[in-house]
């Protein structure tokens, strides 16, 4: 087989995984143009129409079924015997691609790394923070930290950290000019600091528990932010009411920048995860990183 030939078929069934250029451009790192290009090329040179493709979607034309299902299995085998080969070089070595949201980031992955640099020099470890929700294995990442709610049912979740809460909290100066809510529905006639997560057009909606089940608020307020840590600065200075982790404002309530409120209200829900594809062979750098985050846990 010709390098050319190879590239080809790469591209062909990373765009066949995901039935997106845009996407399989990512996992390849290459441009959407160039994979376009690649593919095009490729086509070409069978003789044959692989992709149907409209302004919106990718689909594969029966000849391009028939090819994926001949060759995804040869090109997985030959992925597993290269994994085999470099772990058997000697020590664990090569690229751990890993998403994990801003706070898990802060919290999991940088307290592993001295030990992970000093015990492995030979990882390199690309890390993207982002508080978007994303199909990880989809998007090329090896391994991601994210909250229990959003994980795929196919994944192999670890637990990390235990369970968090979510408060509500105001600083002394906002309390004193408008009083304290007495319940979670009295944050209507507050203002309230909203956030809006990552490509969603509206708030995120504050939950509370009562009586046996949870319930959600939508907060009103004139400013909104993507930006959580935003959010609690403009808390501090009085701007209004946030809702954070508990553990993101410890600190602020110890020093009487904020007071928690509504707590009675406030129940533990399951927290981050780590999270990786079930897999028939990964790699030892994959696995060394896994074993040191948990172990650092």
């Amino acid at each position: 087989m010709k390098p050319a030939d190879f590239a080809r078929i790469r591209a062909f069934l990373a765009v066949a995984d995901h039935l997106s250029f845009s996407r399989a451009a990512d996992m390849l790192g290459m441009t959407s143009s160039a994979v376009s290009q690649i593919v095009r090329e490729f086509e070409a040179h069978l003789g044959q129409q692989l992709f149907l493709r409209t302004t919106r979607t990718v689909s594969l034309t029966e000849q391009g079924v028939l090819l994926q299902e001949r060759m995804a299995p040869l090109l997985a085998e030959m992925d597993h015997a290269l994994l085999q080969s470099r772990d058997a070089s000697g020590r664990p070595a090569g690229t751990v691609r890993i998403l994990a949201f801003r706070s898990a980031g802060e919290k999991f992955i940088l307290p592993a790394l001295p030990a992970l640099r000093r015990e492995f020099p030979e990882i390199n470890l690309d890390i993207t923070l982002d508080d978007n929700v994303k199909d990880h294995v989809a998007a090329g990442f090896d391994l991601a930290i994210t909250i229990g709610e959003v994980i795929a049912q196919d994944m192999i979740a670890a637990p990390l950290g235990g369970e968090l809460r979510q408060i509500v909290v105001a600083s002394p100066a906002y309390l004193s000019r408008h009083g304290v809510p007495a319940h979670p529905r009295a944050l209507l006639s507050h203002e309230c600091i909203c956030w809006r997560w990552p490509g969603q057009q509206h708030p995120f909606p504050w939950e509370f528990f009562e009586d046996g089940r949870w319930f959600s608020v939508n907060p009103t307020g004139s400013l909104i932010v993507n930006d959580k840590p935003l959010a609690l600065r403009m808390a501090v200075v009085g701007h209004g009411i946030a809702f954070a982790i508990e553990d993101t404002v410890r600190d602020h309530i110890a020093a009487g920048h904020l007071v928690p409120l509504l707590e009675a209200w406030s129940a533990p829900f399951p927290g981050f995860y780590l999270c990786y594809a079930r897999q028939r062979h990964m790699s030892a750098a994959t696995r060394a990183v896994i074993d040191r985050i948990r172990s650092t846990d």
